[in-house]
């Protein structure tokens, strides 16, 4: 295992094509599993440590259910969420916490603008500011504390790293991905943030997606059943889940995706420039590899590069099946 530096090993991942040249090279890593855990494909280090990000929201999302979080469908879909903030979702945050007895002033995540921009535009014709319910991790902090009140645990500093929910999810990360968690940090929204390793973090979404684990395939299913609730409008990891039937997917912050397939591949990959811009080309190369049609996410991995607004080129990933 390679602690330290993730740029440790990457390779060429994606090419920005412009015109008839190449004007930009993403680097990376990228873990391809077959349903029977054997590799398909491995680019960079798949053992080198690395944070997740929102990636390992599905993880959480477990955790919570073990401890008592009693929800599913949307609600669950939204706990797993690195939602818009479009309308609907808040609709869901605001369930989440008042099934709890709950209100938004609870939260205790970043405040934030909506990601989605005509929703923010909206938010703030309301008169509203920067609030930790607009924020993208509010359905993740809003099962948190509706879990902290279902297993009796205080809501009051709910993210320290010593708070009963998260030693549990803790220990969930590690089980779900087979890998020792190292290493903890605070992720952007204020939660604890677990290492793993792209090949974990790729063999849990396979649990996610077509494990016998009653609870990541709950969790699972209600990902890819309301893919609008993990992203929102427009965003690949909804598209990706609405183009590949079964597909459970999750988009991280600085590079990082994971997607698990209902029989038993899956896939991890990590852009060690942070960008988001190469994510869906790659993460459409890496799912032809796993056995997806190309066919169905070709719209979806279509990232052009404009001139004066329109296409003059393209991300292309350097691999494919």
């Amino acid at each position: 295992m390679t602690v330290g530096d993730i740029s440790t090993a990457a390779v060429p991942l994606a090419r920005v094509l412009r015109g008839d040249l190449v004007e930009s090279v993403h680097s990376g890593h990228v873990v391809v599993l077959a349903p029977d855990g054997s590799e398909r494909l491995v680019l960079g280090d798949a053992d080198a440590t690395m944070w997740a990000r929102s990636s390992l929201k599905p993880l959480q999302a477990v955790a919570m259910l073990r401890a008592g979080l009693d929800v599913d469908g949307a609600e669950l879909a939204l706990v797993c969420a690195s939602h818009n903030a479009e309308a609907a979702h808040l609709d869901v945050v605001r369930a989440l916490l008042a099934g709890a007895g709950l209100r938004a002033e609870d939260l205790r995540n970043t405040p934030d603008w909506p990601l989605d921009p005509d929703s923010a535009w909206q938010w703030r014709s309301y008169g509203h500011g920067t609030e930790p319910l607009t924020q993208n991790c509010s359905g993740k902090h809003a099962g948190m504390l509706a879990t902290c009140v279902a297993a009796g645990w205080p809501t009051q500093g709910y993210l320290e790293p010593e708070h009963p929910l998260q030693l549990a999810t803790r220990e969930v990360v590690g089980e779900l991905t087979g890998v020792p968690v190292d290493l903890a940090t605070v992720d952007g929204c204020g939660a604890p943030l677990f290492s793993t390793t792209l090949r974990g973090l790729a063999r849990s979404f396979a649990r996610l997606a077509s494990g016998d684990d009653l609870l990541p395939r709950r969790t699972g299913r209600a990902m890819s059943a309301h893919p609008w609730h993990v992203a929102g409008t427009g965003r690949d990891a909804t598209r990706f889940m609405e183009a590949v039937p079964g597909l459970v997917a999750k988009d991280g912050a600085d590079g990082v995706y994971a997607a698990g397939l209902p029989d038993g591949g899956a896939v991890a990959l990590k852009i060690v420039d942070g960008s988001s811009r190469p994510r869906p080309a790659v993460l459409a190369a890496a799912l032809t590899v796993a056995g997806v049609d190309p066919a169905l996410v070709e719209a979806v991995a279509l990232t052009p590069v404009l001139g004066r607004g329109r296409p003059v080129g393209a991300v292309v990933a350097t691999f494919g099946a």
